[in-house]
């Protein structure tokens, strides 16, 4: 019957181990889910991408160094977002424009 063994000490050893694998296996199911659920949070609960953002310096009063699009994927980790007002003046004084999103094409400012 099944390649399963006819005596019940091995039938019962099987059921034993069969059983436990199960509840491993479930277990590894829970948690799978639980990460998925934490993810989907994760991303709802997400702020927004801002419109515009302002690289920082490094050092004392971390000076602005480059303006970028929200959302660039060279805006290094010191970062602060702004307005579009305050992304034209820090073009106007000179600081500088991101080469790769090219913020001052998007505001206007040439």
């Amino acid at each position: 019957m099944y390649d399963l063994p006819p005596d019940l000490p091995r039938l019962r050893t099987l059921r034993t181990w069969y059983a436990m694998w199960l509840s491993r296996i479930d277990e590894a199911i829970a948690a799978a889910e639980q990460q998925e659920k934490e993810k989907k949070q994760g991303e709802e609960r997400r702020p927004p991408t801002p419109d515009w953002v302002i690289e920082l310096g490094i050092g004392v009063g971390r000076p602005p160094i480059e303006v970028h699009v929200g959302g660039c994927y060279t805006a290094g980790k010191r970062q602060r977002a702004i307005t579009r007002e305050q992304a034209v003046a820090a073009l106007d004084e000179g600081i500088r424009a991101c080469i790769h999103c090219r913020p001052d094409t998007a505001l206007g400012v040439l």
